[in-house]
């Protein structure tokens, strides 16, 4: 016997046969009506809720093809291969699509050929959100936990989960347009150097882009996705997004919240990290980092395919998602 049953068969016993409840009901009425009620009110909590638009095991298969380029360490055919790839998807999705191409000079002197991709919905609206990811991989796993420091970095999580939300919200944004103007800008270069001592040759995208702002409104606000596939998925408030767009962390953690991943999204901070948002920042961007920096693989080469997950990526994908509905 459940607990309602049991409490009705209580009431049952108290309330003589044929007394009436308020409102001139009899107690099988009323207990109809409580019933109907309490279903009604499901009903509208569900309706409430905004549908499932974004494709987690689509946005996995993303990750696999990049994986399966090989690293996409700037310089490289697997790189190249890479950004051709994008070039194509993206052209098929977006509205307008601008590639930003420049050469970048390293601090030991060597030639790097980068690309940001800019894949634009609803150009010409003047209410517009900028989300962002990078899409290259690091070309060594210096983890203090890397096994083998001369390995490259495969990348799934770092790179590979930013770039596949992004492309599962293009799928959305193809198949059902906003209201609102949304960019997806890939970045490259940002994971090539030292964050310690060669800074000019990281979070080189990101700085390009800042310094080449495309003509018109400047975004609402950017939010930057980054190793957000991990199978035990835990992003907290990342500290220079606290301190530089305290308002559009708390949005990004509400969004979260109303569609029941609070448990995933943690309301408090943990890390502080030097990241693409940072760039965006300092160009006048309200920019914030959306990761979950609590993932053993990082930087080192056991970032792979078997460690990220479907449902990570729909619990991510449903939040980016849920902002842009939000605008419109």
């Amino acid at each position: 016997m459940t607990r309602t049953a049991e409490r009705t068969e209580k009431a049952e016993r108290r309330t003589p046969k044929g007394t009436r409840l308020g409102y001139g009901m009899r107690l099988p009425e009323y207990l109809s009506v409580i019933s109907v009620l309490s279903a009604l009110s499901v009903s509208c909590k569900e309706n409430s809720r905004p549908p499932q638009e974004f494709d987690g095991p689509g946005a996995l298969g993303y990750i696999q093809t990049q994986v399966a380029f090989g690293p996409r360490i700037p310089g490289t055919e697997a790189h190249r291969r890479m950004g051709d790839w994008l070039d194509s998807l993206l052209r098929q999705r977006a509205d307008t699509v601008i590639v930003q191409s420049w050469n970048h000079l390293t601090a030991r002197g060597d030639t790097l050929p980068l690309r940001n991709f800019i894949a634009r919905f609803n150009p010409t609206a003047e209410k517009r959100l900028l989300l962002l990811a990078h899409w290259d991989s690091r070309p060594t796993a210096d983890s203090p936990r890397s096994r083998d420091s001369t390995q490259p970095v495969q990348g799934a999580n770092d790179g590979g989960s930013g770039v596949a939300v992004l492309l599962g919200v293009a799928d959305v944004l193809k198949r059902t347009p906003s209201g609102v103007g949304v960019d997806l800008l890939f970045v490259d270069g940002e994971d090539y150097g030292d964050f310690t001592k060669d800074t000019a040759d990281v979070l080189m995208g990101s700085r390009y882009y800042g310094a080449h702002q495309l003509p018109g409104p400047r975004p609402l606000y950017a939010v930057l996705f980054d190793l957000v596939a991990d199978k035990d998925l835990q992003i907290y408030q990342e500290g220079n997004s606290l301190v530089g767009a305290p308002e559009v962390v708390e949005l990004v953690w509400d969004a979260a919240k109303d569609l029941g991943y609070g448990g995933y999204f943690i309301a408090s901070p943990r890390h502080t990290l030097i990241d693409d948002h940072i760039q965006l920042q300092k160009a006048g961007i309200r920019a914030i980092d959306v990761v979950d920096f609590d993932y053993p693989a990082w930087h080192t080469p056991d970032d792979t395919i078997d460690k990220v997950s479907s449902a990570s990526l729909q619990i991510v994908g449903d939040v980016a998602m849920a902002l842009v509905r939000r605008e419109q």
